[in-house]
């Protein structure tokens, strides 16, 4: 059978066995329904929130508010997109209980990411958003090493993880995290105590979570809300919250594949998460496969969610095939073999991943044959300031995401006994980081059957990055590693 498959701004075709199983989100298995009334059902969550008052009674004349929401990564731009529905809400909300408008600050919670543009918040938040506060100063980006709107909140007690978060959101009167419960690697999904803990924070606060130490454990893959991961999300947030003296106001949306409403949760951000996650489950975890992969393919194109370049950046490169690997695990063999097109030419985008290509030469030298092996200049990276400089003021992603990239890139490596990149123009990239190349799909199957024998079970993905991605799990509800994962549980 001939399959497209992503590849740098086009695609490429394969020709691959006619026992090969095709799994499309929101295609093969159909998402649950959309909600009939976005706007209505935002507004209800809004009025009537889980386990604290309404906006009503915590707002009043005087209140300071910020509304915190996702950078362009995730959530999309359509006209009636959960951050355009439930902003203007939050907005009204609070202006009918008191607050005057000059007290309302929007926060873009990009984290690590580097800073949204101006025409790409307007596209986040809707013209009629954007006209009313961009010129007065009241939308800006988080900027994780702005230490005059940063404040140490030591180090919480669960995990010892060190807190450090936006000033503006910790001297707020209210503070309201707008999110997303969108499957997600790493520890499950989007939104709630996670959007906090990854998007506001400081890169010493993420580096409590976005290591090997957490993210090379058995709970971490196959992908679910019960791993080590997820708890210090939930305790960095909830220190936060006993810091600040108040508890986050969450609105999360359930996002099917088209980053569509199917849910809206408002209230505290425990109860938002239980309830957002049981929706979201539906959609997420789909009970598909009647047997287990020795090979999944898929391609990649140059620019997917975290921006122009992630499919030629040899670092992104791993960490993309990682990300899948721990979304399928479930339904994959022990050490399977990964198939993927990518351009692979050379193009790390210095200007939107400045680190990057220096973190690669890195990984080179100096006795490092496995990606942990350079974790230890994670600090003495992120200390740098012509990259701080860049992330600042330039656009730049902050040098310490591409380390946080490299304890999720070892997954792959960990996982799997071959890993092919196909068509690559500069495969030495690919070469460079333990992958394995050939000109196309076909060789590539051809030399994989070396390993998984002469007719292999074949899982192929066509819109991996192009859609949002489910965990696809086995047809009979079994799990492959924790017994609770067939109907994940969630604390």
């Amino acid at each position: 059978m001939n399959v497209a498959f992503e590849y740098g701004h086009g695609f490429m075709q394969a020709n691959l066995p006619d026992s090969t199983d095709i799994f499309i989100p929101g295609e093969t298995v159909a998402d649950p329904p959309i909600l009939k009334d976005i706007e209505k059902s935002t507004r209800e969550a809004i009025l009537d929130p889980m386990g604290m008052p309404p906006l009503s009674c915590l707002v009043k004349k005087g209140s300071k508010v910020v509304i915190i929401f996702p950078d362009r990564v995730k959530g999309g731009f359509q006209d009636n997109s959960h951050r355009k529905v439930s902003i203007p809400i939050i907005i009204e909300e609070c202006i009918r209980a008191g607050a005057s408008e000059k007290d309302i600050k929007l926060i873009c919670s990009n984290g690590l990411h580097r800073k949204n543009k101006k025409e790409e918040i307007k596209s986040i938040l809707g013209e009629a958003v954007f006209n009313r506060f961009w010129d007065k100063g009241q939308i800006v980006n988080h900027d994780s090493e702005d230490w005059d709107n940063l404040v140490d909140l030591g180090k919480e007690k669960q995990y010892d993880a060190h807190v450090i978060m936006n000033k503006e959101v910790f001297d707020a009167d209210v503070a309201v995290l707008i999110g997303h419960a969108l499957g997600n690697p790493y520890g499950g999904y989007s939104g709630g105590y996670k959007h906090c803990a990854t998007g506001i924070t400081h890169w010493k606060c993420i580096g409590a979570h976005h290591t090997p130490a957490v993210m090379h454990r058995d709970d971490f893959i196959p992908v679910s809300t019960n791993s080590l991961m997820r708890s210090k999300f939930d305790a960095i947030g909830q220190h936060m919250e006993t810091c600040m003296g108040k508890k986050f106001f969450v609105c999360d949306a359930v996002l099917d594949t088209y980053q569509r409403q199917i849910g809206v949760f408002a209230g505290q951000a425990d109860m938002v998460q239980k309830a957002s996650w049981e929706v979201a489950d539906k959609r997420t975890y789909v009970h598909w496969a009647k047997k287990k992969y020795d090979v999944m393919v898929f391609g990649m194109p140059q620019a997917f969610h975290y921006g122009n370049g992630m499919g030629t950046n040899p670092i992104l490169m791993l960490q993309a095939i990682s990300a899948q690997i721990i979304r399928h695990k479930r339904v994959l063999t022990d050490n399977p073999v990964v198939i993927c097109s990518s351009l692979c030419n050379g193009y790390f985008h210095d200007e939107e991943f400045p680190s990057y290509r220096e973190t690669f030469e890195l990984f080179q030298h100096d006795y490092a044959n496995i990606l942990p092996d350079i974790e230890r200049f994670g600090e003495a990276f992120s200390k740098e300031q012509h990259y701080i400089d860049a992330y600042r003021y330039r656009y730049g992603y902050h040098p310490f995401h591409a380390f946080s990239m490299i304890s999720c890139g070892h997954i792959a490596e960990k996982n799997c006994s071959a890993i092919y990149i196909v068509g690559g123009q500069e495969p030495g990239y690919a070469r460079s980081m333990g992958m394995k190349t050939r000109a196309t799909f076909e060789a590539a199957l051809e030399d994989a059957k070396k390993i998984v024998g002469p007719s292999p079970n074949i899982l192929a993905l066509p819109k991996a990055f192009t859609t949002a991605s489910v965990h696809l799990c086995m047809a009979d509800g079994t799990a492959s590693v924790h017994e609770d994962l067939a109907c994940p549980a969630h604390s």
